[in-house]
């Protein structure tokens, strides 16, 4: 590819429920063996992906904008009450590109400054794609479009299974590569796929199931305190009603989680202990706490027996319909500066080259404004962060900002032109999945034009 150019909220419930509503079933077992090792990846090469799923649909036109003079008044006339004054915008300083300058959002100077040092770049106009779409398919019909289009819930799990045209999918792709490499991490006792951010389908394996952890550390049991005297007496009690033989598949089922979890929680608790408190500040957000535990699951990476760690983080509130001018500027705010400061971690930590940070959404949004905001829309631009990163650039094709143009569906939404598969399947590669089994964890793959858009080394 050319580079040119990625008590809870009802929210936080509805989409919670609808991943854990998919469950932790193997998906096509009997054809697809995950389990085997991949003998592409050689033993003491640590790698982590970090997920930041942005729930509700970032409106990504005003993320990156153009900013010379012609194309940033085709911008500015089409977005209307939401254009963002072009004196305001983040200067981007590209290595290579289509002639164009660009710009990021004001409230985004932190990834700005990370994209001109090469550190961050973008990925243009990616979504859920059966195959490849033009807008002629689109339009007269005969294009195979992805299942419940538009639908935050449904759009959201695609994202994360890279499999639009299926509804009994259970895994992720993050889930499905985890199976591949779990390996790798020898008889390590916690879960290669660590979630700080509630339950999700990114991460379910075959074999792997993820393991959630608050911001403040492992959850373990309430109600035996360390300063209860007879704790360890209950614990052990518990775990001995575990153990016993359980005829019933319900409880069986409970109890291995059940005693899952506890190992897992103790040998968490444990890893983390002793850890040395990061000189790097985060902020006090919720993404920015989540990602401060990301950093010390890394930091207890040796004391765990990692070798891979995938880690899925989110925040909500991009389901921008109104106020959006206001609401996007505190989300991307937000984002910017626990992005900045996760980087900076690695960094700390000597493992700037050996973590990769993407962001996901729902979709993107449409390019006129309702009156106050903008409505669902299809493709998007997403940001990938780290020291591997090949920076100083965009990739993917940049739309044509026009309403009835060449990549629109007639209503503003962009056709994507790079599929969730080709975007997901370059981190993957990275990663460590070898290129003889991309098809093993993105079924659609030999669909599309791109199995590495070489935007990470």
């Amino acid at each position: 590819m050319t580079s040119i150019m990625n008590q809870p909220t009802r929210r936080t419930f509805i989409r919670q429920a609808a991943c854990a509503a998919l469950g932790t079933t193997g998906l096509l077992s009997t054809i697809w063996d995950l389990r085997k090792v991949n003998a592409a990846t050689t033993l003491g090469d640590y790698k982590a992906l970090v997920c930041l799923f942005l729930y509700g649909g970032n409106d990504a036109n005003n993320v990156l904008i153009p900013n010379d003079t012609s194309h940033y008044q085709i911008y500015s006339a089409a977005r209307g009450p939401l254009a963002i004054p072009r004196t305001d915008l983040r200067p981007l300083t590209l290595q290579t590109g289509d002639g164009r300058q660009y710009g990021l959002h004001p409230n985004l100077p932190e990834l700005a400054n990370l994209f001109n040092q090469g550190k961050l770049t973008m990925v243009a106009n990616v979504g859920t794609l059966v195959a490849p779409t033009t807008r002629d398919d689109y339009v007269n019909g005969t294009a195979a479009v992805p299942d419940s289009l538009f639908s935050h819930e449904d759009q959201a799990v695609q994202w994360m299974t890279s499999v639009p045209d299926r509804t009994d999918i259970r895994t992720g792709w993050g889930g499905r590569a985890a199976d591949l490499l779990a390996s790798l991490n020898g008889n390590s006792k916690v879960s290669l796929a660590l979630s700080i951010a509630g339950t999700n389908t990114f991460e379910v394996g075959n074999a792997v199931i993820p393991y959630l952890i608050s911001p403040s550390g492992s959850l373990g049991l309430r109600g035996v305190g360390s300063r209860d005297p007879n704790a360890a007496i209950r614990v052990q009690g518990f775990k001995d009603l575990l153990a016993l033989e359980h005829k019933n598949l319900f409880e069986a089922a409970y109890a291995d989680t059940m005693s899952r979890s506890i190992a897992e929680n103790e040998v968490l608790t444990s890893a983390l202990h002793g850890i040395p408190a990061l000189q790097t500040a985060f902020p006090t957000t919720e993404l920015g706490r989540q990602l401060a535990m990301v950093s010390k699951l890394i930091a207890a990476r040796s004391n765990l027996g990692m070798q891979r760690q995938i880690f899925f983080c989110a925040v909500g509130g991009y389901d921008t319909h109104g106020d959006q001018v206001s609401a996007q500027a505190g989300l991307l705010s937000e984002l910017s500066t626990a992005m900045n400061a996760f980087y900076l971690a690695t960094v700390e930590l000597g493992v700037d080259r050996s973590v990769t940070t993407f962001t996901a959404s729902d979709f993107g949004r449409t390019l006129p404004s309702n009156g106050g905001g903008s409505d669902h829309g299809w493709g998007s631009h997403q940001f990938v962060m780290g020291g591997a990163v090949r920076g100083n650039r965009l990739y993917g094709t940049f739309p044509t900002l026009a309403v009835n143009g060449p990549d629109d569906t007639e209503d503003g939404r962009w056709i994507p032109t790079t599929s969730v598969d080709e975007f997901s399947a370059t981190l993957a590669s990275w990663f460590g999945v070898a290129d003889s089994d991309l098809s093993t964890v993105f079924p659609n793959i030999g669909r599309f034009a791109h199995r590495n858009l070489g935007f990470v080394a």
